[in-house]
């Protein structure tokens, strides 16, 4: 009779923010087109680790399952991707799970993304209409910008990109490329760009943009795909272009 197949797992795990963090080894029965969220989902069910003792639920976040959300990133054997389009048929063992070390740890695998969101917030990435009363239409895109803008709006902020960027870490508040990207895809809006001038400021701090060190990371490790490099280029453009005016004190 032959041996049935396993798959093994070494998680990281943290209790909590301040305590150490340490590594819990499980295995599991093998399953056909297996990835890694069904494995936590397993080892949940079922507490126990490879030395057969019972022991604490991985936590990990998640939530569409079909990567559009973006909550379940994490490091998967080095590399920062999502959990739920890993397949543990494609993966080396034992498969090595960690949580992002760009953000800080709230339990396990779970990290506080804040500094993303509130990067965010400080480039006005949104569309500044409150939903008071009806604007009617709004004004048309040209059907080629349309389609640019449409790859930048992928974004799922799941921070794979800042967790890949050598210049996102302990010594650098870098705003990071998922927020440079935000500035060029609302600012291409016909209404938004009505704020082009503040969100283009909000890279030109001495956390922003020239922090960028243009090590491409961040478009190799998109799970979408997006142009985050492209983006970079054109705002760079814009920024010294921006800064000229703020010199000038001219708005057009």
């Amino acid at each position: 009779m032959s041996e049935e197949k396993t798959v093994r797992f070494i998680v990281t795990r943290q209790n909590d923010p301040e305590s150490e963090p340490y590594t819990e080894e499980f295995e599991l029965g093998y399953r056909q087109n297996m990835n890694v969220i069904s494995a936590l989902m397993e080892i949940r069910r079922n507490p126990v680790n490879a030395e057969g003792k019972a022991t604490t639920p991985i936590v990990w976040d998640m939530n569409c399952l079909e990567e559009v959300c973006g909550a379940c990133s994490m490091v998967i054997n080095g590399k920062p991707r999502q959990s739920c389009t890993a397949l543990v048929d494609n993966l080396e063992q034992p498969i090595k799970l960690e949580p992002m070390k760009t953000f800080p740890v709230v339990r396990d695998l779970i990290v506080d993304r804040s500094h993303m969101f509130d990067a965010l917030k400080k480039v006005k990435a949104w569309i500044p209409i409150d939903g008071t009363y009806d604007l009617g239409p709004g004004p048309r895109m040209a059907e080629n910008k349309r389609q640019w803008a449409y790859e930048l709006s992928k974004c799922m902020t799941c921070g794979v990109c800042l967790e890949a960027c050598p210049n996102v870490n302990d010594n650098s508040d870098f705003i990071g490329p998922a927020a440079v990207s935000q500035v060029r895809l609302f600012n291409a809006h016909p209404t938004g760009e009505m704020n082009k001038s503040e969100r283009l400021e909000g890279l030109m701090d001495e956390n922003g943009l020239h922090n960028c060190g243009n090590s491409q990371n961040c478009v190799q490790s998109c799970p979408k795909g997006i142009p985050l490099t492209t983006s970079i280029a054109a705002l760079n453009r814009e920024t010294t272009i921006q800064s000229f005016k703020n010199f000038f004190g001219s708005d057009k």
